[in-house]
Formats: structure tokens, sequence, C-alpha cells
């Protein structure tokens, strides 16, 4: 029966790995989900969030899966609307892991507002007045479209595609997938730019704060154009990765080195305004509150000046021009290393902008404000890791995301087929 399910012409692994692999990933989803009923039925009492942290660990993991999901709908505006026909062979994966990381998201979400059931209030009770409720509507509805997007892909396994009304169902849909792309990207721009305009307006919070371009400040286009640059990078080393334990070639290398550059021109770009965004803020905004760049770093190792450097320039710079160049870029070592800081990158800067925000003193009688998570916000972090490496390991199994995995692995298919 589920060899009936794999998609034709392709080789898995034992079905006993299979559901191995799924109980030990399982027991790492189980903890995670204890811990979050923990915060449902005990309250946010489990977390060690106070009046200096009120956002906890998992607000950065928030932002930094909704960067990282930015793959999906950057790559699918490439696809569909810019017609780079090229990133067909990865843009299922790309849809895959931006419906994990959203649906991560949102399951983030859930569990930071301590009451899901009255999760609703968000849209019926609507902030009008708070970016959040806008990033709120943004979240809600690009997840629908990346379910939309999603679904094609799941109605096109071997057994549900025999059914003529799915098949034809998927035919239609996949038709109608540029309108969606368009949308995605519609969706996106507003939502992750709107997360980075809630630090930008942080007048209290000096770190954080910005100049303005019109009514947004600066950090509204940095977040945007960052998710654009880094979710295609996370893409590239997510299928490097499912290559490596599946010990197969999934995608040419003509679609890989296609994205790695456009990733590279991206991160590049963003990386010479980031840091046109910071010099500024150095010579101008501080100064311009009566502060010393350097005081936001001083009297703290943990938030030392190396974060900045590690920020802009290990993992900025140096991927950016790893990608844009052809040699490095072709070098599979050097590719892997870039994408691998760019994932950094991006999550470092989403953990600067929500949790060293709060860290720094604004008074001259405060002192750095260090934030140790509990045992609780760690599990319910790490929670949709878990839950999305199930999701890859049940979709990679059972439905065609890789269209030349069989072209790429004649020997294995031949052996398949003779055994059949």
């Amino acid at each position: 029966m589920d060899s009936a399910l794999i998609p034709e012409g392709v080789k898995r692994c034992a079905l006993w790995k299979f559901l191995l692999g799924l109980v030990l990933v399982g027991l790492v989803l189980a903890w995670g989900v204890y811990a979050m009923l923990l915060c449902w039925i005990k309250g946010l009492n489990q977390t060690n969030m106070n009046d200096y942290y009120g956002f906890a660990l998992w607000i950065w993991a928030d932002l930094a899966v909704i960067a990282l999901g930015g793959g999906a709908f950057f790559s699918g505006l490439l696809k569909y609307v810019f017609g780079k026909d090229d990133l067909k062979n990865i843009i299922n994966y790309a849809v895959l892991i931006g419906f994990i990381c959203y649906s991560s998201a949102l399951l983030i979400l859930a569990i930071d507002v301590g009451q899901p059931l009255r999760s609703w209030f968000i849209f019926w009770h609507a902030n009008v007045h708070s970016m959040l409720t806008e990033v709120a509507f943004c979240l809600s509805c690009y997840f629908a479209v990346l379910t939309i997007e999603y679904i094609p892909l799941v109605l096109e396994n071997r057994q549900i595609d025999k059914v003529p009304f799915f098949h034809n169902l998927t035919h239609n849909m996949h038709g109608a997938m540029a309108v969606f792309a368009a949308t995605g990207a519609f969706l996106s721009f507003f939502h992750q730019g709107s997360l980075g305009g809630v630090s930008g307006v942080l007048f209290g919070r000096p770190f954080a704060y910005r100049e303005h371009i019109l009514i947004w400040p600066y950090t509204f286009f940095l977040f945007t154009w960052s998710a654009a640059a880094y979710g295609p990078s996370f893409t590239l080393f997510i299928t490097w990765l499912t290559e490596k334990i599946t010990r197969k070639k999934l995608v040419k290398d003509q679609t890989i080195f296609l994205l790695a550059k456009i990733s590279g021109w991206m991160i590049l770009t963003y990386i010479i305004a980031k840091s046109a965004d910071t010099l500024y803020w150095m010579s101008a905004t501080a100064p311009a509150q009566g502060l010393d760049w350097k005081s936001f770093y001083k009297d703290n190792a943990f938030y030392g000046q190396w974060i900045l450097f590690a920020e802009i320039v290990l993992c900025g710079w140096l991927p950016g021009l790893l990608l844009v160049f052809k040699p490095t870029r072709e070098n599979r070592f050097l590719r892997v290393l870039a994408t691998f800081l760019g994932i950094v990158g991006v999550s470092l800067n989403r953990w600067v902008m929500v949790l060293q925000t709060m860290a720094v003193p604004v008074m001259t009688f405060d002192q750095w404000a260090l934030y140790m998570p509990s045992w609780q916000e760690v599990a319910t972090t790490i929670l949709p890791v878990a839950y999305g490496v199930i999701l890859i390991m049940i979709s990679y199994r059972y439905l065609p995301i890789f269209p030349q995995e069989r072209e790429l692995n004649p020997i294995a298919d031949r052996a398949e087929e003779a055994a059949a």
C-alpha cells in the first residue's frame, strides 16, 4: 500500500526506516506540544517574560521563520510574474518551506496570545492604529495563499491524481497560480515591512528607532528586502540538506545557480542599504537624541560590537559577494557556506531588533537587562522545527516535490523498475 502512494519512478527508503524517523522527530514534537499546553493551561507565567521583555524567545523565532519563509513569495514572484521558468524545478519545495514557515509563525502567535480561543479578537476587535493588526491580517491571508499553492502538490499524489475531479482541479489551479503568486508577494511586502516598522517607530527605544521615508521608517523596507534576499538562500540550504540526507541529486545545477545568483544580488543590495542605514543611525539619528552609538554596545560582552560585525560583514557582505561572483557561486562548499551565513545573518538581525532593543538601557540608572528563556520557551521554539521536519518527510515521500528527481537519478530508477 505504501509503495502505491510513492511517486512513480522514484525510490524511497524502507517503510520501517521512515516510520522510525517519524517517531524520533515526533518525540521532539511531543516535548514542544507539552510545553505549549503548559503555556495555554497554566498561563504565560511559564515563560521568563518580565517588565523588560514583553516578548518571549518564540517571538524572535516567529520573525526569523517569517523572514526565512520569504523564499516562497519571492521565488513565486520570479517564476509566475517575471517568467523565470528555470525555477519551476524548485518552486514546489519553496512553497512547501514557505507553508511550514508561515504555519509555524501562526502557531507561535497562538502560543504568544496565551488564550488561542480568543485569537479571533484580532479580526473582530481590530486595533486599526496598530501595525501588528495589519501583520495579523496579511500573515493569515498569505498563509491561505500558501495553502492554495500547496494543495495542487498534494493532489498530484500518485493515487489522488487518478481521480478525474482532482486531476482537473490541479490543472486549473496551476493555470491560476500566477494570480496567487502576485497576491502573495503583495501581502508579504506589507506584513514583512510592518514587522520591521514596529521596531523603527519605538521612540522610547533609541537603539531601534529610525528616520522615516514618508510615514514608514527605514526598517519597514529593510525587513521586506532582507526576506526577499535571504529567503531563497534558506530554500537553497534546505534543498542541499535534503540532497545530503537522501543521497540524491534533486535539482539541476542550472536552477541552483540561478536562484543563488538572484539571492546573492538581493543580499548585496540589501546589505548596502543596511550599511547605509547603520552609518546614518550612528552619525545622525543617535547623536540627535544625545547618544553615542557605542553606548548601545558598551559594558556588555553578549551584545558587544562583535554582533554588529557578525550581522553586517560576516553574515551580510561575505555571503552576498560569494553568491554574486560565478566562481564562488558554482563552488558547492562556498555556496552552501554562503547560504548558511545568510540564514544566520537574517536570524541575527531579527534577534537584535527584538531582544537587543529591549536589553539596551534607556535611562542613566538602568542596567543591561539580560534575558534567559525558560525551558518551556525553548521547547516551543523547537516545536516548529520538528513539525517542519515531519511535514518535509511526508511530503518528500508521497508527493512529487522535485520534478527532476527521476531524470537525475536514472540508475536508481532503472533498478526499481526492474525489481517491479
